[in-house]
């Protein structure tokens, strides 16, 4: 069983192919902003990102974490190097993401639902995404769904199914929608029937906290992920029930169709 993200690298370290033998090719830093229309909120995200042959290990991490002069030592090394340094839990979370990509892409696991989005606006994109996520919950009437890293369309998703949406944040004081946004994500998870978290949680080392919590109280998890979306994938069964993981390029960076894949476990 999978218990930690710490035992994951570990497990990975050991195993074969090993990711000594995958050398990181590209190493880049993205900062990207996002105001949809009719908004008032403006997302600030930035991104690590890894390529190893065909796919991009990718993390998240909020501003100040990293410093873009990462890039010019990073590309070169291997996996098993990252992985076992002392560099920023940003960065280690991208290369454990690229190995196990490298190892599996989403686009070749037989298990994964392949959901086409719309070409169309920034909007119309983020609604269809947010939707499909929304998808993987059995959301009944009255059901308590704590939400743990605000994105408005997706809080909107939730309470269009007949959600109650308990969203928490750390950089929000409330949802487009006027809903108050908690700082304790302990608080909202036990007072929710079910629980959508983003891959931001493996960012800033929360997400074990996540994953036992659940786990504790039996509580269907589903996380949807650009930073991790192959890390979230090795939770699936343990305490991961549900996942919508969207590898780089993500769909934020093209008007045009692009594909997220669906994971669901009944364990």
């Amino acid at each position: 069983m999978t218990g930690s993200v710490d035992e994951l690298i570990a497990a990975v370290l050991a195993d074969s192919p090993s990711p000594a033998d995958f050398d990181i090719t590209s190493a880049f830093w993205l900062h990207h902003t996002t105001r949809l229309p009719g908004a008032d909120v403006t997302y600030r995200n930035y991104y690590v990102l890894l390529r190893v042959g065909e796919v991009f290990g990718a993390c998240s991490f909020e501003s100040g974490e990293l410093d873009p002069a990462y890039c010019a030592d990073t590309s070169g090394r291997t996996l098993a190097d990252v992985l076992s340094s002392d560099d920023p839990l940003p960065v280690r979370i991208a290369a454990l993401d690229a190995y196990l990509a490298a190892v599996e892409p989403h686009h070749a696991a037989p298990y994964a639902e392949e959901v086409v989005l719309p070409a169309g606006t920034p909007d119309v994109r983020a609604r269809a995404r947010d939707a499909a996520v929304a998808g993987l919950l059995d959301v009944a009437e009255g059901t308590k769904v704590a939400l743990i890293g605000v994105v408005n369309p997706l809080v909107d998703a939730i309470t269009a199914r007949g959600g109650i949406c308990l969203p928490c944040d750390f950089n929000l004081r409330e949802t487009a929608s006027g809903l108050p946004v908690s700082r304790d994500m302990t608080e909202v998870i036990d007072a929710a029937d079910a629980v959508v978290a983003t891959g931001m949680t493996l960012s800033n080392g929360s997400f074990d906290v996540l994953l036992n919590r659940c786990r504790e109280q039996s509580k269907p998890l589903a996380v949807y992920a650009q930073t991790g979306s192959a890390v979230a994938r090795a939770f699936l069964g343990h305490g991961v029930t549900a996942l919508s993981a969207e590898p780089f390029p993500f769909s934020q960076f093209s008007s045009r169709p692009s594909s997220l894949y669906r994971y669901r476990t009944d364990t």
